[in-house]
């Protein structure tokens, strides 16, 4: 059997928009189980965190440090035939300072861990969906900015560039999704059948 890695944020892992406790998405709504139940010969491994960044520290919530865990991970997964990588929504907070070079630097540092498991053409990289215009508001997620919701739309281009340079496969999430009206940051269930979709389309040439 073979086994995809999809690691990534609070997107990867399923959080409801607008959830105060950090409510999951059951299995059959969030978009990692849509996909597993499309195969029946290819387990998808979901290693989704919320608050998950590339490379960034987070003095308040340990451990979401992605190229900190991301070994360990695929270590214990092992082995592994492919690999979903959706991160840089986090990144964008304001606590971080970070422009969308800098975070393009951060995911090629997954990358790199990646790459030394996976070949790069099994790998699928994802640039994340919008931040919505409001995201930054009180009543939302006031960790980010205006300034955030620009950069996210920056990540496209920065993200489309590296796969292009690495030979990775490329999905623009943000082609396909928007975000909740809800807390203008995570996809509701739609777009989790939406992305499940697109994803299993891309896998295609992955696990042939």
């Amino acid at each position: 059997m073979k086994q995809i890695l999809a690691f990534g944020d609070s997107n990867t892992w399923g959080l409801v928009p607008g959830s105060k406790k950090q409510e999951r998405y059951p299995w059959g709504v969030r978009w990692t189980s849509l996909l597993q139940e499309k195969y029946t010969d290819v387990r998808v491994a979901e290693e989704g965190l919320c608050g998950r960044t590339t490379v960034f520290e987070d003095e308040l919530r340990p451990g979401r440090k992605g190229s900190g865990s991301l070994e360990p991970l695929i270590e214990s997964q092992y082995p592994i035939d492919g690999a979903i990588l959706m991160l840089g929504t986090n990144d964008c907070k304001t606590y971080y300072h970070a422009s969308s070079y800098v975070i393009g630097k951060g995911i090629e540092r997954c990358l790199d861990i990646l790459e030394k498991y996976v070949a790069p053409e099994n790998i699928l990289l994802v640039s994340p969906i919008h931040l919505g215009n409001d995201v930054w508001k009180p009543e939302k997620d006031p960790e980010f900015g205006a300034r955030s919701v620009e950069t996210s739309r920056e990540l496209k281009k920065i993200y489309g560039d590296i796969a292009k340079k690495r030979g990775t496969r490329f999905l623009a999430a943000s082609d396909y999704v928007k975000p909740s009206s809800v807390d203008d940051e995570h996809m509701d269930e739609a777009g989790h059948r939406a992305f499940a979709e697109v994803v299993y389309s891309e896998l295609e040439q992955v696990i042939s």
